[in-house]
Parts: structure tokens; sequence; C-alpha cells
């Protein structure tokens, strides 16, 4: 309460004291004209420069102001000293291109760098930082005190390496690649990644990820991402949730709460419309198509609710070389024994196969509004057409698979 109170103190001096100066300058010039118009003798002549004595005070806005300012600071200097915790653990925190003082404090404030975002800013502000701050990654820690962190935020502490993941790869494909880049140990990677959210929890906070997921797979959003040299996996997973939380809003999800259907569920059905469907405006239409299978509404089509999707069984038996295996025909899939072959077991795989760029993720919330169970690729640029019945989607296969 009386942090508040402070607060609404220094925002009404603020007002105030530019005010007042500009009263005190309009009673001073009123004055001179007035002693302009008497009728007295000339002045001699004095000196060009008045003893310092004599120098007049600079009450303009801006003095004052700034004066207001380091006062207040100094009643708070407790504050400003004082860490927002004891972890020493260093983390990333970085500042987007035309990113201002404002937002910056904010988020340092719910990151749990800083305690008090609106000090922090007004510090920036006395000190010019909040004119000097520049886009980039910078390490800090929340055992820094508010000056410490200020000093940091003005240099980037590190080389940057640019990496980008695509939409659509699995995460060995990601874990070779940052290999080949030598962006690190792609091994570490995939090992926390496959630790799931307690993997995730030793990197950040993150309550919204399912506490029941043992993999990281489809929750880590593709993107292009800029990392510390050398780069740990804890920078890149830790971004790569960030985005996820920052691009799939609950917006994007409520229509798929309004279903029934959980975060996992989508981003699982996601990761499947991502692999399967090239075109972007298809993509809700292929989710129609696996949800209904998942639903049982295709069941006396399909006999049973069998997904039946092709890439759930080239992730299943993918190998180093091959991660999406390609069988020789369609006969072979019923040969390969996974949990994830969805022509041997109903219903979605236990997790996510790839990860799934908003699109899909979005088409997997809120799926076209149809009655089809069946689609066939037409050979055109990744385009397909779609069934209702067995026997439409027979004769499709034979118009555009023979």
């Amino acid at each position: 309460m009386v942090k508040r109170v402070l607060h609404l103190f220094l925002r009404f001096l603020l007002f105030l004291v530019p005010l007042t100066a500009l009263v005190v300058l309009g009673f001073v010039v009123v004055s001179f004209v007035s002693a302009q118009l008497e009728d007295v003798p000339a002045a001699p002549q004095v000196a060009l420069l008045r003893p310092a004595s004599e120098q007049p005070v600079d009450i303009s806005p801006e003095t004052i102001e700034r004066r207001v300012m380091a006062l207040y600071l100094q009643t708070q200097q407790d504050v400003i000293d004082t860490p927002a915790s004891e972890n020493v653990e260093p983390r990333i925190f970085t500042i987007e291109s035309g990113e201002t003082a404002l937002t910056v404090a904010i988020r340092l404030e719910e990151e749990g760098f800083i305690t008090d975002g609106d000090l922090f800013r007004l510090y920036m502000r006395l000190n010019g930082i909040d004119q000097k701050l520049a886009a980039g990654d910078f390490e800090i820690s929340p055992s820094m005190t508010m000056v410490e962190i200020a000093e940091s935020l003005q240099r980037a502490r590190y080389e940057e390496i640019v990496f980008t993941v695509p939409e659509g790869m699995r995460a060995e494909e990601v874990a070779e690649l940052l290999d080949v880049q030598g962006v690190m140990d792609g091994a570490a990677f995939l090992a926390a990644v496959r630790g799931g959210a307690a993997s995730a929890s030793t990197i950040g906070n993150y309550d919204w990820l399912p506490a029941s997921v043992t993999t990281l797979e489809g929750f880590l959003f593709p993107d292009t991402y800029r990392l510390p040299v050398p780069a740990r996996p804890s920078d890149l997973i830790g971004r790569m949730l960030d985005n996820f939380e920052l691009k799939v809003t609950d917006e994007a999800l409520a229509p798929a709460r309004q279903a029934g259907r959980s975060l996992e569920q989508v981003v699982i059905m996601a990761s499947i419309v991502e692999r399967e469907a090239p075109l972007a405006d298809e993509r809700p239409l292929v989710a129609s198509v696996y949800w209904n299978r998942t639903s049982g509404a295709c069941s006396t089509q399909t006999g049973g609710a069998y997904l039946q999707a092709d890439p759930t069984v080239q992730y299943a038996a993918g190998r180093a070389g091959e991660w999406w295996w390609k069988p020789p025909n369609v006969e072979a899939y019923a040969t390969v024994q996974s949990p994830y072959n969805t022509y041997l077991r109903p219903g979605l795989p236990p997790a996510a196969i790839a990860s799934p760029g908003l699109s899909a993720i979005e088409a997997a919330a809120q799926p076209a509004e149809t009655q089809y169970c069946f689609f066939v690729a037409t050979g055109e640029n990744g385009a397909h057409v779609f069934a209702t019945t067995l026997a439409e989607h027979e004769a499709n296969i034979a118009v555009y698979q023979r």
C-alpha cells in the first residue's frame, strides 16, 4: 500500500512540477516586462558574467523533473539494491527489435528478475538507459540488483548464432541439424526433449504444459531463433516453449476446449496434419477427417476408430538416414508394430510426431465441419480430394493413383 501511495505521489509531482515551473517562468517574464516599461534612468553597464553566487537557477521543467525523480529514487534505494531472489542461476532475457523500456520493465518483473517494474523504468529513464536499449539476448539472474541488470542490458554478453527449425521436423532431425551447424550437442538436446514436462520444469515456469507429457515433441514451436555461443539445450528449448505459449493463444484453442479436446490432443493432431497436408487451406479439411475417425463417425466405413494416418507409421519406422520411412506399398504399414501405428491401433498416437506450425495447430483446434472420412492425394502440388464413403474413396483412388 505504501509503495502504491509513493508511486501515485511521484506521478502527481511529475505533473505538478512542470506546471509550477511554467507559473514561475510566467511571473519572471511579467516582472521583466513591467520593469522595462517603467520610466527609469538607464542602468550602468555591468560585467557580461555575473559572479557565481548571482548565476540564475535552472528552473526548467526538465531539470525540476529530473531532481524530483532522483529524490524519489533515493527514498527507494533499498529496493533498487535488493535482488529479487537469491537464485544465482543465469537465464537468457531477450529484448526484441523495437521493444520499449516499458515492456522490458514489465517482462523483467513478470519473469522474476526484478520486484518493481515501475521503479526500474524510472531508474533507466533518469540515467538515460531507456534510450540505449538494443535488441539482443542478455544473460542475467534474479540475484542481480536493478543497477546490475540495467548495466547488463546495455550490452550483449556473447556472440549469437541464428538457428531455424522448419515446420514438420521431428526432434531427431532438429538434433541432427544442431550437430551439422555446430550449434550444440544434438544428443543432449534430444535427451532434454525426451524428458518431457520434467525437463521443461528445470528451464522455466511452463504451467500450461500438461504434467503428463513425456516428450516435448510437438510443443517446440518451429521458427528462427537467436542463440548464444556456446548454446545449451535449455537455451533453444526455452525459447521454443516461450514461442509456443506466445503464438498458440487461448483464443485459438477455444474451439478445441468447447469440443472437449485437450491441448495435448490438439498438438498430436496438429503434428499429423502438418505432415499430411502441405497446403494450408486443406489442413482444416484433413483435420476434420481425422477427428471424424477418432470420434467413431467413420467406423462403419473404416472398421473402427482408426486414423490410418501414413505419417504416424512413417514416424514409427523412421531411422537415422530415413527419419520418415517410405514403405514399398500400403500393405507394408500393417507390418510395423508400434503404438504409433494408427492402422493397427485406434485413436490418436501416444504423442506428437513432429513440430507443427501455427496453421496446423489452428486447423486441429478448429477443423472444418464435414462428414468426410477419406482423402487421397491428387499428385498436384500436395492437393487432395475428399470423400465421405469408402466407395467414393475407391473411385478417387482409381482416378488419381492409377
